[in-house]
């Protein structure tokens, strides 16, 4: 085929038409190839496989909190670098950036609001901060959601997604388990109402601590729900782990969680606890 030529044959190519960046993404669970758009109409579900995407903690506000009802609450904490932390990168320069990328925001926001009419007050984790992690902020976030639900006897939800503890403040960040906890005894002490839901990922000391202590923990399909890695635990115990291991469908069976729920589902399920429990 060497005589045939495209300059030979004076044959002018077209422009090729781009496609453009974004438009296309691939099922992590079945390798379907989906159109962005329709997989954001479908709530970040694959529509082959029902394999849930990790979505926007913002895009849970309109999925779960009735439209013109939330307020945001405690949006002036922010995290400093009170420990001077310094490694091959600054905190300081972390904060920076992670304030920029999520929107001047933290690891986690509040919002008191209404699921069909019933008053709760609900906290979503912003993986997207620092990988979700817990902090000095957070757990002063949730400490005051949790006085704040007890003082108006509303539900308190937490959405759950984090990496676990916040290194870069010490300590600090490990005493917010006992911090967090403590108040979650005298809220239920005097009956309140707390719903966990479990995200992927929520890992190391979310899972040690709030995620663990709902009066009702949910988890979303295939979330990966653990507090060390499973290349630690397999070095540490010297065993292969189970197929399946710290997936939400595991710890289900397991006896670990009270159920999975779908995100289509998702408010009603929390309306009908809300309803029965409340």
């Amino acid at each position: 085929m060497d005589w045939f030529k495209r300059k030979d044959k004076k044959i002018k190519e077209k422009n090729k038409k781009s496609i453009p960046d974004g438009l296309w993404q691939k099922c992590s669970s079945c390798n379907e190839i989906l159109f962005k758009p329709e997989l954001d109409k479908s709530l970040s579900v694959c529509r082959h496989c029902n394999y849930h995407f990790r979505m926007h903690y913002r895009r849970y506000l309109d999925l779960i909190i009735d439209e013109g009802t939330s307020e945001r609450l405690f949006s002036s904490l922010k995290s400093t670098n009170f420990l001077n932390f310094s490694a091959n990168r600054g905190y300081d320069d972390q904060l920076k950036d992670a304030y920029l990328k999520s929107g001047k925001t933290d690891s986690i926001e509040f919002y008191r609001g209404n699921i069909n009419n019933k008053s709760i007050i609900m906290g979503v984790m912003n993986f997207d901060f620092i990988g979700g992690s817990m902090g000095s902020v957070l757990g002063e976030a949730i400490s005051r959601a949790i006085v704040k639900s007890r003082d108006e006897k509303i539900p308190l939800i937490i959405i759950c997604k984090s990496g676990g503890a916040r290194m870069q403040e010490g300590a600090i960040s490990l005493m917010q388990l006992a911090k967090i906890s403590s108040q979650l005894a005298k809220f239920s002490n005097e009956g309140g109402l707390y719903i966990s839901i479990l995200t992927d990922p929520t890992t190391g000391g979310v899972t040690a601590s709030y995620g663990m202590l709902g009066d009702i923990i949910l988890a979303e399909p295939g979330a990966l729900i653990g507090f060390a890695g499973p290349r630690v635990i397999k070095q540490t115990i010297g065993q292969d782990l189970p197929e399946g291991f710290q997936r939400s469908e595991f710890l289900l069976e397991k006896g670990f969680i009270d159920q999975i729920v779908t995100r289509d589902r998702l408010k009603d399920r929390l309306y009908q606890i809300i309803d029965i429990l409340n």
